[in-house]
């Protein structure tokens, strides 16, 4: 049974979960006191420039490191008290490829089967049904070494779901595909959590984060700068209007006059009206151009999309207030 707010409304069960998560290199400070939660069944992306702290978070989360304050639960378990049975319920697959290029691929997958602890027909059987999974069967007696950039961190994440994990850190896996490899890899991250997988994704590709995150934080400076859904994250920017583009020039001109507050661009018949992109927003704005009998030969709403987030957000250092929470129910 879900867990309930003081309110009463269900809460989904977090598969993890960190409070003031601290840790420190002498004088640096890479993590701030960050805390995070996220749903079980969802994927979860990190976003953040080069040094913000992404990997740290993830080597804590996947007890390769201790935080040095803070806690954390990972999938039920208290990280600090409970380590190994951490351990026992998720995998990694970081950046760069655990992949061992002077085996086969089938020979990677049972020194996997063996570390789990799995019989002999038992790998072999996980083995074959996952290198099929994966689109790797017809290589699977090649060398790794030479195997593709997307055959790589495909069996990498193939050898990650040997022990069944039913939390999964990603760290940058799609760094250095090419555009193919890195949507068939969106592909199988989707399919995993289909399967009720969570994925807790770090990402410098601000288009994969929009295009797989459930939620996304933005780490900037050991800091969560914003959390949100990517719908509402571009919200917090400015830049967001409706564009009116009309054919006869009289038509746009009356527009221009009843619609004063509007851009103008005389040459291209058009007029831009702030707007933040909700419905409520567009529905105000219809009922204006209604209520003043405004025509337009076409419509367009234009929100401001990740890379201005980001851009935004990690401009300056964070101020020491709190980051910017937006809730789930919020729109």
């Amino acid at each position: 049974m879900p867990a309930t707010r003081a309110g009463g409304s269900a809460q989904p069960v977090a598969a993890i979960s960190a409070v003031a998560l601290h840790k420190a290199y002498g004088d640096k400070t890479v993590l701030d006191g960050i805390d995070l939660r996220i749903p079980a069944g969802s994927v979860f992306a990190l976003l953040g420039p080069n040094g913000a702290g992404k990997t740290t978070a993830v080597k804590i989360l996947s007890t390769l490191i201790t935080a040095d304050g803070g806690r954390a639960q990972v999938a039920g378990h208290d990280l600090a008290g409970a380590p190994q049975a951490v351990r026992a319920a998720i995998g990694v697959t970081g950046q760069f490829s655990a992949v061992d290029g002077l085996i086969t691929g089938e020979e990677n997958m049972l020194l996997m089967a063996d570390l789990h602890h799995l019989s002999k027909r038992e790998g072999r059987r996980v083995a074959t049904e996952l290198l099929e999974r994966f689109d790797l069967a017809e290589a699977a007696k090649k060398p790794a070494s030479t195997y593709s950039g997307g055959m790589k961190r495909r069996l990498d994440i193939a050898m990650t779901l040997v022990g069944n994990p039913r939390i999964i850190f990603l760290d940058e896996p799609t760094t250095g595909l090419d555009p193919r490899s890195r949507h068939n890899m969106w592909q199988i991250i989707r399919e995993l959590v289909t399967g009720g997988v969570t994925v807790f994704l770090t990402t410098q590709y601000l288009e994969e984060a929009d295009q797989l995150a459930d939620r996304i934080a933005v780490l900037n400076d050991g800091r969560i700068a914003a959390e949100g859904t990517a719908e509402e994250l571009k919200r917090l920017v400015p830049g967001g209007h409706v564009r009116l583009r009309f054919a006869v020039p009289s038509a746009y001109q009356f527009a221009a006059a009843q619609l004063r507050e509007a851009t103008r661009d005389d040459g291209s018949l058009t007029l831009q009206l702030p707007s933040d992109g909700t419905q409520r927003a567009l529905r105000s704005i219809l009922d204006r151009l209604d209520s003043a009998g405004i025509e337009a030969d076409e419509l367009t709403v234009h929100t401001p999309d990740l890379d201005d987030v980001f851009f935004a957000l990690t401009a300056t250092a964070p101020s020491p207030g709190r980051p910017q929470q937006i809730k789930e129910d919020a729109r």
